[in-house]
């Protein structure tokens, strides 16, 4: 029997088009039936936050990152062409047009596929993001774990 292959990728930007890519990325390697982990650190977070405001005790900083970065995938900017919020737009009616799945469906689709979306706890801790303001059934753990998917890794990708 072989062993099954193994993806990693680390989710370092907050951007709509690199998260999306990312999210790609993850389904078609699961559909190819790799074992696939997104780790998601620092404003790559950012696609994992629910867009509803969760009431949180936070510190002022805290509070101020919270309000400052986007609530949910949908809500993330673009790489290039952001212009002050209608590039955005502008993609999703182009996605529409051409039958594109949008990240927050990509999102679910991983799940469905089991890959594992995994939460970066010190990154939680310096922007002051806690558990509940983050989706339900993901996994929260450190760059140790990540190393130890990684290390096993056939195919390593940061985004």
């Amino acid at each position: 029997m072989t062993e099954k292959k193994k993806t990693t990728i680390v989710l370092f930007s907050g951007d709509y088009d690199k998260a999306m890519a990312a999210y790609i990325i993850a389904n078609g390697a699961a559909a190819y039936d790799h074992e696939v982990t997104i780790f998601h650190t620092f404003w790559g977070l950012n696609a994992l936050r629910k867009d509803e405001v969760i009431p949180v005790k936070k510190g002022f900083m805290e509070k101020m990152f919270g309000k400052l970065m986007p609530r949910g995938a949908d809500k993330m900017g673009l790489s290039k062409m952001n212009f002050a919020g209608f590039g955005p737009k502008m993609i999703k009616d182009i996605m529409k047009k051409h039958n594109a799945i949008p990240l927050p469906q990509l999102i679910e689709m991983a799940h469905e596929q089991d890959v594992k979306l995994v939460a970066c706890t010190m990154t939680m801790d310096l922007l002051g993001l806690k558990e509940e303001e983050l989706l339900d059934n993901i996994e929260y753990a450190g760059v140790a774990a990540y190393l130890a998917d990684a290390e096993e890794g056939n195919v390593n990708l940061f985004i």
